[in-house]
């Protein structure tokens, strides 16, 4: 609060992320929340809180969002956690899901609705369904892919059934509970009516009986639009349902005719034509049941990516948006929630409104956004956010640790061993239209129908086809340079019109014996324009149509880029990462610079990550894997050496060896970047079933051999076999034998590099963010493998541990803890060496807030023999100073005595002769000479980074 008692955002000063789930909730949370003070953490980053699909382990999949959900504990134990961080000066930094909700019909009530009552539904224009889809039998009905198979033959194996449950007949599939239109009820209940009559003659309960009957057949249809009619509806049949319930548990008559009437309906397994008259009623259902394939081609609901499960939500209503963040405001304003992280803001209709309605409704908070942004785009500088949640920072800090000059040498091996050559961005285009014609068909049917409509209203455009709209759409979307545009109204950016003139340039020379005037016509509409010509009517059908079209390029550059070409173009893995650019191979210092002034400049509060829960690598095997772009002459070696070892493990399948030699040099990666440096620390087993898990995956995404929708067990059975045969091969001079020592080769460096990174995040302008456990070694893979438990008892005694080093010592105890540094350093397999930088430098923004949030960033200049194998900057705030000093690039320069003592950083001018203390050792420096410098040797003389506080 500020002096008046009003409410002012907490800007964080560094965050540490936690994943809550089922087995670590409110209660584990506040527990952890002492361990993380000690470290020196400010806020507390969790993954979303509000009641998902039972068994979430994210989060994202919520079904009620004004519910705290219950399996990470109660309401009164998330006071208690909040309490506990208020206490303690942390705030809490909440990830929040504005785009989709799972639509788990037991448990979302809205969902349900929508499946009973159809476009009837009070929720109906809570989702974003077309109700009038390009299928006619699916007017007015929700496309259901959820059966294991064909339609016909789930009905006809019985696995459809219907049940009484609790006054209302539902539906049953495996686990699923299905709603049924209750006007249909009566139908169901007609069969042997008269008997029932005969039998139960004067009885009052068959005259209830027959009431309810009589009241469920006059209820609204599921065409009713009129709001009173559907309430009354909604009354009227929750009252029927609990006459009905009572009377079932009261008449024994009564429950039989329903329990036979049921078993007659739900047909006999070996009589098809006993199934005919459940298939009528499924039919008449708000719902259409399908063959979870089918999704591809028809589905008429907007999902996340192409997530059947996850249903995109209308947030640009604003009845959508009260209703879904009505407890989300309340936790806002109780000063519980402290910072918003919001989960694919792309896939919203219009981002910027949104973030203008939270801004309005929540007041002063911080906010930042999981934008991905793509080569040289920048984040909208309109928007009410503090920016992105990291992903740029990650891939530009890891290209600092990649050596330029060696990408040309680190494509031609791989083109070498592959056998072929390839392009980048060739392997993104047939990625992006391989996506389009398969899992995302039916989102870019429903686009070019809708284009094609507009054509039609044109004499000068309406000789287009539907095929050639359809065929055009899918090339620029392909060929699309960014997630999105943010198109909302006439005022086009110039940088959207860009975007777009790009992708349509881009289209045209890809499809040059395609009718160029197509592309034309579709650049219009993508940029619409109210012009002379131009009817208020027509404008808003362009705009919707390209406001419709941004929201299709986001989920298909996510699932074509990140989860096809990603998993296919093997150069270097380590620059497969969320936000990547295939295109570019490593950054200079310069570069580097330039990239932190700028965010220091625009976005100096955007948070810093370099491991999330989404990433596909972890940090630190990340950093390892770009040692190899230093030693491509090695590299290139042990490679070849390794597969003619391991060519006879692979599987003979029609006369080709499997796996084939791009997925082999996938594998060779992956199992460089997560191996013990330390072979005494190696458990094959809990590393092969990781292994195993992660290869499946990637061979599944890249979608070459073997695909999620369609499995290739022979391709995969080759594959699993080949990994075990590796990880089997202990002979000597077998592949174990020559791998092992390859891994201790470039682990040293890459474990440098991680510490190096690591300071950087620290030190850069925004706010550093820590996934959990990564205060330790991360050498993760990508989900699950990143989101395995945390063993955070092990964390707690490290620290207690190095915590005396953190203290200011005497000048006596410097060489003490000097020794005691080296040989963390030494054996920094344990990873305290990690834990000790971390906490000291967390400890430190702590300590000095300004400084970091809003001090100057200056970059300092090195010289001499290694002068581009080091970066170096400060960080300013008034008279406080702090210099940042850590190397890169070095594995080459290994075994060189004496690496730094013809380097040296000098510092400006206008410092005068600086002096400082080196915070990690304790040591004191002092510039020398007229020309205020110092020699690396003296400042990385104890430790490979430097944090150094200015003296004056």
């Amino acid at each position: 609060m500020d002096e008046n008692g009003s409410r002012k955002e907490r800007i964080p000063v560094s965050t540490y992320r936690l994943q809550l789930h089922r087995g670590f909730g409110f209660r584990n949370a506040q527990d952890l929340l002492p361990y993380l003070n000690q470290l020196g953490v400010t806020d507390c980053y969790t993954s979303p809180i509000l009641k998902a699909r039972p068994g979430s382990t994210h989060g994202y999949d919520i079904i009620n969002h004004n519910v705290l959900n219950p399996e990470l504990g109660t309401d009164t134990e998330y006071d208690d956690l909040s309490r506990s961080l208020k206490e303690l000066k942390m705030g809490h930094l909440l990830d929040f899901v504005p785009n989709h909700m799972g639509n788990d019909s037991d448990n979302n009530p809205w969902w349900r609705d929508v499946l009973e009552n159809g476009p009837s539904s009070p929720f109906a224009g809570f989702f974003d369904i077309d109700w009038r889809p390009l299928k006619p039998e699916l007017k007015n009905k929700v496309l259901l892919p959820i059966l294991g198979d064909q339609y016909g033959a789930v009905l006809e194996r019985g696995e459809l059934r219907l049940s009484f449950d609790d006054g209302a007949i539902v539906l049953l599939y495996g686990q699923q509970n299905l709603p049924l239109n209750p006007r249909q009820t009566p139908e169901l209940l007609k069969s042997n009516l008269d008997d029932l009559q005969h039998r139960m003659n004067g009885d009052p309960d068959l005259r209830e009986f027959l009431s309810i009957m009589t009241e469920l057949s006059n209820l609204p249809t599921i065409m009713e639009r009129d709001p009173s009619r559907i309430e009354e509806r909604q009354r009227e049949k929750e009252v029927a349902r609990e006459r009905l319930a009572r009377l079932f548990n009261a008449s024994a008559a009564i429950q039989q005719h329903i329990q036979e009437c049921l078993k007659t309906i739900n047909g006999q397994v070996g009589n098809p034509a006993s199934f005919d008259a459940l298939h009528r009623l499924l039919e008449a259902q708000a719902y259409r049941l399908a063959y979870w394939k089918t999704a591809s081609h028809e589905i008429n609901y907007r999902r996340f990516f192409d997530i059947n499960q996850l249903a995109g939500l209308r947030m640009e209503r604003p009845e959508v948006f009260e209703a879904t963040h009505r407890r989300l405001i309340e936790l806002i304003h109780s000063g519980n929630v402290t910072g918003l992280r919001l989960d694919h803001p792309d896939g919203l209709y219009d981002p910027a409104t949104y973030f203008e309605s939270l801004r309005t409704h929540a007041g002063p908070i911080y906010v930042v956004v999981e934008k991905i942004l793509s080569a040289g785009e920048s984040l909208r500088k309109a928007w009410p956010v503090a920016g992105t949640s990291g992903y740029d920072f990650l891939n530009l800090v890891s290209h600092l640790f990649l050596e330029p000059r060696n990408g040309p040498k680190m494509k031609a091996i791989y083109e070498r061993f592959i056998g072929r050559a390839v392009d980048s961005q060739d392997e993104i285009y047939r990625s992006k239209k391989l996506i389009m014609s398969t899992s995302m068909a039916s989102e870019l049917n429903v686009l070019a129908y809708q284009l094609n409509q507009i054509s039609e209203t044109n004499r000068h455009w309406r000789d287009f086809t539907l095929d050639s709209l359809r065929d055009a759409l899918r090339e620029v979307v392909a060929c699309f340079p960014v997630y999105r545009t943010y198109i909302r109204d006439a005022a086009t950016s110039p940088t959207d019109e860009l975007t777009v003139t790009k992708a349509i340039a881009y289209a045209k020379s890809m499809n040059p014996a395609m009718e160029s005037s197509i592309f034309d016509f579709i650049r219009a509409m993508l940029v619409p324009k109210q012009a002379p010509d131009v009817t208020a009517d027509d404008f808003q059908r362009h705009l919707e149509f390209a406001m419709k079209f941004q929201q299709y390029t986001a989920p298909v550059q996510a699932k074509g880029v990140e989860d096809t070409a990603f998993y296919r173009y093997n150069t270097l893995i380590s620059v497969n990462e969320v936000g990547g650019d295939l295109s570019r191979f490593g950054i200079s210092v310069s570069d580097f610079h330039q990239a932190n002034l700028e965010r220091q400049r625009d976005w100096p509060h955007a948070l810093l990550a370099t491991a999330t829960h989404d990433t596909k690598h972890g940090e630190d095997s990340r950093m390892r894997l770009n040692v190899l772009s230093e030693l491509p002459e090695e590299w290139d070696q042990a490679v070849f050496q390794w597969s003619e070892i391991n060519h006879p493990r692979k599987t003979l399948v029609d006369g080709r060896a499997y796996p084939d030699p791009n997925d082999e040099y996938f594998l060779y990666q992956a199992l460089l970047s997560i191996w013990p440096a330390d072979a005494g620390s190696l458990e094959i087993e809990p590393l092969r079933s990781r292994l195993r898990d992660y290869y499946l995956k990637a061979l599944r995404e890249a979608k070459r051999f073997t695909s999620w929708i369609r499995p290739n067990e022979d391709y995969e059975k080759a594959a699993m076999d080949f990994l075990d045969k590796l990880l089997s091969s202990k002979e000597t001079g077998g592949f174990l034998s020559l791998f092992e020592p390859f891994v201790r080769r470039i682990a040293a460096d890459g474990m440098t590099n991680s510490l190096a990174q690591l300071v950087l995040k620290m030190a850069s302008p925004g706010v550093p963010d820590f996934y959990q456990g990564t205060d330790l070694w991360d050498w993760s893979l990508v989900d699950p493998d990143n989101r395995r438990p945390v063993n955070f008892e092990t964390r707690k005694h490290l620290l207690q541990e190095i915590e005396p080093l953190i203290n200011p010592a005497k000048e006596s105890d410097l060489p003490a803890r000097r020794a005691t540094l080296r040989q963390l350093l030494l054996q920094w397999e344990d990873g305290r060496i990690k834990l000790f930088l971390t906490m000291a430098c967390l400890r430190y923004r702590r300590l000095h807030p300004d400084l970091f949030l809003n001090g100057a960033y200056t970059p300092l200049k090195i010289t001499g023999e290694l002068a581009d194998h080091a970066i170096a900057f400060a960080r300013e705030e008034g008279q406080e100073k702090l210099v940042v000093v850590v190397p890169r690039l070095i594995a080459r320069f290994k075994l060189k005595t004496r690496l730094w003592e013809s380097t040296r950083l000098q510092f400006p001018e206008s410092w005068g002769t600086f002096a400082g203390q080196n915070l990690f050792t304790g040591e004191m420096v002092k510039a020398s000479g007229s020309a205020s410098d110092l020699s690396l040797s003296e400042i990385l003389s104890t430790l490979p980074v430097a944090w150094i506080k200015g003296h004056e």
